[in-house]
């Protein structure tokens, strides 16, 4: 594919009420949007219309916040589990991807990778797995473990999950014929009971930043969700991931590399920053610290004075990559607790864009022509507001620029995405 021909590949990042920890209280909000399937079935369509690659559902298998009084936490727990819901939105639609996150640690690979399967064939090869290994305390305590696994224990389970999931979705591990699987972790005699995807196999998605995260996603992905701040971030991080596929016997182009942005837009750039700023007075101090601590895997950030700087923090079993990415902005930035708690909150350590049209894809192009993504993980603040400009306005601005697709080319997600049928 030449420089000139090359688009970038966008997902709308689903989330009930929004990605901005406030966004449920919004004047334009949907507070119950979490369980009002009319609600996801407006956000696929606009998202179809606009020609987006794929809509992704990311999963926590238990609430966000062991305070229950922290609403801003608590209202973005209620919502509908994923696959259920892109199996409901698969007959509302006919071209744009689902993906939808499920974790390692708390499923079986043979049930899981018949369950994505049948949202494949339901669908028509349009289906995606977001592999994560998960980090939480709250989901652990709901599977009868005595508490989270070690990082490294984790990632070493999820190759072999992985391994199981492929191999049963490639017809490698039949049982009938002597070709199971029988590992540390798994003993898997297979066949499915499902025919081949029409896609060839399900779309294999990651977002582990961490080094055994990165060679996971090396071996086994075929698009990279991903958070940077920076420019440099995004490119290093992209540079290192491309990298390491050759080790793997794959090409660059194997793997599609998203990372996360979460725009505010309007006509002009008064009127967006004055919509970002709405939503950042929103925030509660106690919801910001709360989200901040949860994501450091620290319970008592909350001691230490909000108006001065970060602590130093000891290394947890929790989500590594990310603690490491917001450290680094709280040392660049020389934040304070409640500084980088309201920043944190608006888009969880993700890029955040606040502009007109032409400079939200002035932005995009940067990152993309600069070779630091192949594509955007959009996460709109509020629904459906922030998906509706986007849509409207940035879409049309990037379409005119040869920059993104008029129209769907092909039926599955692997055509979206310009990736090889498997073999």
């Amino acid at each position: 594919m030449t420089a000139a021909s090359r688009q970038m590949k966008l997902g709308a990042f689903l989330w009930a009420t929004g990605h901005h920890i406030a966004a449920w209280r919004h004047p334009q909000a949907h507070v119950t949007a979490g369980i009002d399937i009319d609600h996801y079935i407006q956000l696929a369509r606009t998202a179809e219309a606009a020609k987006f690659d794929l809509l992704f559902c990311e999963d926590a298998a238990g609430l966000r916040e062991a305070d229950v009084g922290i609403a801003s936490q608590t209202s973005r727990s209620i919502g509908f589990e994923p696959i259920s819901l892109l199996s409901a939105l698969a007959v509302q639609t006919s071209r744009i991807g689902l993906v939808s996150t499920a974790s390692t640690s708390y499923n079986e690979p043979y049930g899981l990778a018949r369950t994505f399967l049948s949202l494949d064939h339901l669908s028509g090869g349009r289906a995606g797995w977001n592999l994560v290994t998960s980090a939480s305390q709250i989901e652990a305590a709901n599977f009868g473990s005595t508490g989270l696994r070690p990082h490294a224990d984790r990632y070493e389970r999820a190759r072999e999950f992985a391994e199981v999931v492929t191999g049963l979705w490639h017809g490698k591990l039949d049982g009938t014929s002597g070709s199971g699987h029988d590992g540390q972790s798994f003993s898997v005699r297979g066949p499915l009971d499902l025919p081949r995807s029409p896609q060839g196999a399900p779309v294999m998605v990651q977002a582990g930043a961490s080094d055994v995260g990165r060679d996971l996603a090396a071996r086994t992905a075929d698009v990279v969700f991903t958070a940077a701040q920076t420019f440099e971030e995004a490119k290093a991080f992209y540079d290192d991931l491309k990298g390491r596929l050759a080790a793997y016997g794959r090409e660059r182009d194997d793997i599609k590399i998203m990372p996360g942005v979460a725009p505010v837009v309007a006509e002009t750039e008064a009127e967006a920053r004055e919509k970002y700023e709405e939503l950042q007075e929103l925030i509660p101090d106690d919801v910001g610290v709360a989200l901040l601590s949860s994501y450091l895997s620290i319970a008592d950030l909350w001691r230490y004075p909000i108006d001065g700087p970060l602590p130093e923090l000891p290394a947890t079993e929790g989500m590594q990559s990310r603690q490491a990415l917001v450290i680094e902005q709280s040392r660049r930035d020389n934040l304070s607790i409640r500084q980088l708690a309201r920043h944190f909150a608006g888009a969880r350590g993700h890029w955040r864009i606040v502009g007109t049209a032409a400079q939200v894809a002035d932005e995009l192009q940067a990152r993309f022509e600069g070779g630091a993504a192949d594509g955007f993980n959009v996460m709109p603040s509020y629904f459906p507001g922030e998906l509706d400009a986007f849509a409207t306005l940035v879409v049309p601005e990037l379409q005119r620029r040869g920059l993104f697709r008029k129209d769907y080319e092909g039926h599955t997600l692997r055509e979206h995405l310009g990736l090889r049928r498997p073999a």
